[in-house]
């Protein structure tokens, strides 16, 4: 691959390696080839991940790290977030080639300068985190069209990161590099905390007697988050917003009675939720302290 201009390059079909094929990373293989790149070699060590790329990249050859980045033009690394330093690390200190060739990783919680090591070797370094939650099964590739990328590197690459993510038909969102944390931080809390909140929520419903919580929660919940994304904190409904003071009591004391382990995570969330009403001024001064005082 011709690397001496790369702000004007094009990804024009590349040979992919990809180290870690797990979930995100097969997922990634496999929209690269749907648009013409080959996905050559991948380096696996579970056996999930083997059985999820014989599965989904059949072409690929099976190998050592060092042999992916050999055989690549674009090595993605969809290792963990925790396992990536060392990683690259590994790399400049086995003499993997990495020189010239793209070093692409999916981690949400950092930029390039976790690419350092292979960076100060030549390669050319990109952060491509697809914001969007990976179950392993094959819809997986369906929801990965029109989500968006969160995308770092450096300035002459932007062009080159920006094009990758548009041809697997996502949006690239440009991260500045010091803000890669906290960008990674707001989306855990949301998707995340979203899964659990919801689980929460369907079994206390079970336990209410509902038969089937799923069915009664998805409109409430659906029109819910169809709010918070348009209005914003506009979008709020419930008892911390009227002030019921003593419906939040009662909220609690059932809590502590069918689940205890939840009553922090609940107190934590309606005050933070009074904060924001009142800072928005839709909860009076008033109502807000009798609130909080039930929640203390």
């Amino acid at each position: 691959m011709n690397t001496a201009n790369p702000a004007q390059q094009r990804p024009a079909r590349l040979k992919v390696g990809i180290i870690g094929p797990g979930r995100v990373g097969s997922v990634l293989g496999v929209a690269l080839e749907q648009v013409g790149h080959s996905v050559v070699a991948v380096s696996a060590v579970s056996e999930a991940s083997r059985a999820r790329a014989a599965q989904r990249l059949p072409g690929a050859h099976l190998c050592e790290p060092a042999e992916v980045v050999e055989a690549a033009d674009l090595i993605l690394l969809t290792v963990p977030d925790d396992a990536l330093a060392p990683l690259a690390n590994g790399l400049a200190e086995t003499g993997a080639p990495v020189a010239g060739r793209l070093v692409a990783h999916v981690s949400g919680a950092h930029g390039y300068s976790v690419l350092a090591p292979v960076t100060a070797e030549g390669a050319l370094p990109l952060a491509l985190h697809p914001v969007m939650t990976f179950t392993g099964r094959d819809e997986d590739l369906n929801r990965l069209a029109n989500c968006s990328f969160g995308i770092t590197s450096p300035e002459p690459l932007r062009p080159i990161a920006e094009a990758l993510v548009v041809e697997m038909g996502a949006e690239p969102v440009w991260i500045e590099e010091e803000r890669r944390g906290l960008y990674h931080a707001a989306l855990a809390g949301g998707a995340n905390h979203l899964v659990t909140l919801v689980a929460e929520s369907a079994a206390l419903l079970g336990v209410a007697g509902v038969e089937h919580p799923g069915r009664m929660l998805g409109p409430i919940l659906g029109a819910a988050l169809d709010n918070a994304l348009r209005l914003g904190i506009d979008g709020l409904s419930g008892p911390v917003l009227r002030g019921d003071a003593q419906t939040v009591a009662d909220h609690i004391a059932q809590l502590r009675e069918h689940s205890p382990e939840s009553v922090a995570g609940y107190v934590a969330l309606a005050r933070l939720t009074a904060d924001r009403a009142l800072a928005a001024g839709l909860l009076k001064p008033q109502d807000a302290e009798r609130l909080l005082d039930v929640l203390a």
